[in-house]
């Protein structure tokens, strides 16, 4: 199971950080990734980190805003997002893949049920 929280409402340049811990399995040898779905469009792909930490990933419209990290030995991974956008408005989920570093839905086994992030202008 993966619980997301930290999500809230903020206003545009200002920063949150959100959290993924797992429970009922370790995920410390899954690829975590974040994903975020706004309002009518598709589950996007936002981050992606290896297990070892080695492979980090970011979608463009992200890269050099946010920042995946892990713990993994509190099983958690994190999502620290800063110069935050109206456009970054969506539900953001915690997902693991047990192969690669898939920058798809598809690649993920489990997901998290998704916190919900507000940017106002």
């Amino acid at each position: 199971q993966l619980i997301e929280s930290g999500g809230g409402l903020v206003q545009a340049g200002g920063s949150l950080s959100l959290s993924c811990a797992a429970s009922g399995r370790t995920f410390s040898r899954y690829t975590m990734g974040w994903f975020r779905q706004a309002p009518g469009k598709e589950r996007e792909f936002v981050a992606t980190i290896s297990w070892n930490v080695i492979i980090t990933r970011y979608a463009d419209s992200v890269k050099g805003r946010f920042t995946i990290s892990r713990n993994n030995a509190k099983n958690t991974v994190y999502l620290q997002m800063s110069s935050l956008k109206p456009e970054d408005t969506a539900v953001y989920y915690c997902a693991a893949a047990s192969n690669g570093t898939p920058d798809r839905p598809s690649g993920y086994d489990y997901w998290g049920q998704g916190t919900q992030v507000t940017v106002t202008v």
